[in-house]
């Protein structure tokens, strides 16, 4: 899912940093007025785990990969806005450390996978009054609406974007083409989210109480 270098034209990347950097910095005062210590080891832990799990990609075609996220069970436990920073940090260590991703594309996907996957779990928890298959469908959801995110921005380019002879000048394939191409591979990771989230939601909760 990590979109790189090269695919995105800077009229689309230029202004995600400028939303990035307004939305992370509100991340930060949030994290600041609900941070516990006692939950640091557990919050380290998701963190580190949703960076291996994140790593393990599958190259899709088009120049994109399929991986898990770990954005919804750091999101129902530790909130939005932490699961946004913590995602955030996962991304820029896997694109300085292992080259994945892009450092054009970097605030774009922090903002689809890090604060789109983050708040679509928490809503839809909240929103389906919690329970067995809210924990599921957040962390289910919240994978497929962060790959239909960046199949839209990606989508977007060969309309926008073309030479004097009308061929893409960055992202080549339409909405038809990338967006199953995205979401189709990602309903299995999708399953896995919503089963980590099943599972082990209630007993970390109880651990943090």
């Amino acid at each position: 899912m990590h979109i790189p270098d090269g695919f995105v034209a800077p009229h689309i990347y230029i202004p995600s940093y400028m939303v990035f950097t307004l939305l992370f910095a509100k991340a930060l005062k949030e994290f600041k007025e609900v941070f516990e210590e006692k939950s640091l080891p557990y919050l380290a832990t998701l963190t580190a785990f949703a960076f291996i799990i994140s790593s393990v990609s599958l190259p899709l075609p088009g120049g994109t990969s399929v991986h898990g996220l770990g954005v919804a069970l750091l999101s129902l436990l530790f909130g939005p806005w932490t699961a946004f920073i913590c995602i955030s940090l996962v991304l820029f260590l896997q694109v300085v450390l292992l080259g994945e991703g892009g450092i054009s594309t970097y605030a774009i996907n922090s903002l689809c996978m890090g604060f789109v996957g983050a708040f679509s779990a928490f809503f839809i928890h909240r929103l389906f009054k919690k329970g067995s298959f809210s924990l599921f469908l957040s962390g289910f959801a919240s994978t497929l609406l962060s790959a239909l995110m960046l199949s839209i921005l990606l989508g977007i380019h060969p309309y926008l974007f073309k030479d004097e002879r009308g061929n893409p000048l960055y992202f080549p394939y339409s909405f038809k083409v990338v967006i199953p191409a995205l979401l189709i591979p990602h309903i299995l990771t999708g399953v896995g989210e919503g089963l980590l989230c099943l599972f082990l939601y209630e007993p970390l909760r109880r651990r943090l109480e």
